[in-house]
C-alpha cells in the first residue's frame, strides 16, 4: 500500500491539494452569499409589518444557496485527490 508506506513527519504538508482548497473557499463564499441574501426586510417601526421578509429571495433562494454551499464543502472534504 503506497499510502501507508509513505513516511512524512507529522504536522508537515497540507491536508488538501490546491484544487481542494479552491473548492473549499468557493463553498464558504456561497454560504456567505446565502446569508447576505437572507438579511434585511425588517421594518423601522416595530408596530408596522413589512411583508418583504417573506420574499422569494429570503424564503427560497437564500436557503438554497446556503445548502449548495454546504454541499460544496462536503464535496471538497470528501473528494479524493488525483494521484
Amino acid at each position: 500500500n503506497k499510502v501507508l508506506n509513505k513516511k512524512q513527519p507529522a504536522g508537515q504538508g497540507f491536508v488538501f491539494e490546491k484544487k481542494g482548497y479552491l473548492i473549499l473557499i468557493s463553498g464558504i463564499v456561497l454560504i456567505f452569499i446565502g446569508f447576505i441574501l437572507m438579511s434585511g426586510g425588517g421594518s423601522e417601526d416595530p408596530k408596522v409589518f413589512n411583508p418583504e421578509i417573506f420574499s422569494f429571495r429570503r424564503i427560497t433562494l437564500a436557503p438554497l444557496v446556503v445548502m449548495l454551499g454546504f454541499a460544496v464543502e462536503v464535496y471538497a472534504i470528501m473528494r479524493k485527490p488525483k494521484g
